[in-house]
């Protein structure tokens, strides 16, 4: 009886705060995905939990241009108190050779790492690396109340020897920027490799018409079922507002 009291307790708080999960990422996350009828993932994490979801993705970003941009000061000045945000980023973070295309990160996983890199019209920037860019978004979202998720970027459709391959430096990276601020991780890559798995791969190719990277909408469904198993295997509080449909994705603990 007590603990039922509880549960309702934590409800009508909820309610009362009206929290809400905010989605930073690229266009594997973002509405309308890489366009030519792909998705991103975020646009179906709704169905499966009980608090409003607002898909702040945009296409072509990476945490470097996604903090260049403004955008994750503009999602720290939004979000309140006991809201949650999701943050996935990788797939445009890698370098662009000798002239910089504003995405690139500086390579390495520390800190106080930095990288000079050229601009098209010849200035030289100092550029920082991918952890450096998650940990100040998380540090800051924290300082707020919010409540910051670092999240794996998703495979591309590359496999070999019946699995999807294993997964570039970014996937560390966000590991390691979580555990540097005490951030739940949500390692995706594994995950959606798990379901591409179960699917087989002849049924994950239809998901990717377009490229390697974007998926149909049905492929971003699957790819935001991964989400909520990750979800429902970690520590997060957010898992807590998983509904019944969330309960029933597939797959287990990875």
């Amino acid at each position: 009886m007590f603990a039922k009291l509880l549960i309702c307790l934590y409800a009508l708080i909820t309610v009362a705060f009206g929290q809400t999960i905010y989605l930073a990422g690229d266009s594997t996350m973002a509405s309308g995905g890489g366009g030519s009828g792909s998705d991103g993932w975020g646009q179906y994490l709704g169905q499966y939990m009980s608090l409003t979801v607002v898909n702040r993705a945009i296409a072509g970003r990476s945490a470097r241009s996604y903090t260049d941009e403004g955008r994750f000061t503009t999602l720290i000045n939004t979000v309140k108190s006991g809201d949650f945000v999701v943050i996935e980023f990788g797939h445009n973070d890698g370098q662009s050779g000798s002239v910089d295309n504003g995405r690139q990160d500086a390579f390495g996983d520390g800190y106080d790492t930095t990288s000079t890199v050229t601009a098209s019209n010849g200035t030289s920037i100092v550029i920082h690396t991918f952890p450096y860019y998650i940990q100040n978004a998380v540090t800051a979202l924290q300082a707020k109340g919010a409540i910051p998720l670092v999240s794996a970027q998703t495979p591309s459709n590359d496999w070999s020897n019946g699995a999807i391959v294993a997964g570039p430096r970014f996937v560390e990276y966000a590991q390691t920027a979580a555990s540097r601020t005490g951030a739940t991780y949500i390692n995706h890559y594994a995950y959606v490799a798990q379901a591409y798995k179960a699917l087989g791969q002849s049924t994950v190719a239809a998901y990717y018409p377009v490229d390697h990277t974007h998926t149909t909408p049905t492929g971003a469904n699957v790819v935001a079922q991964a989400f909520v198993r990750g979800l429902l295997c970690g520590s997060s509080t957010l898992r807590s507002h998983v509904n019944s449909a969330g309960q029933s994705v597939p797959n287990g603990c990875v």
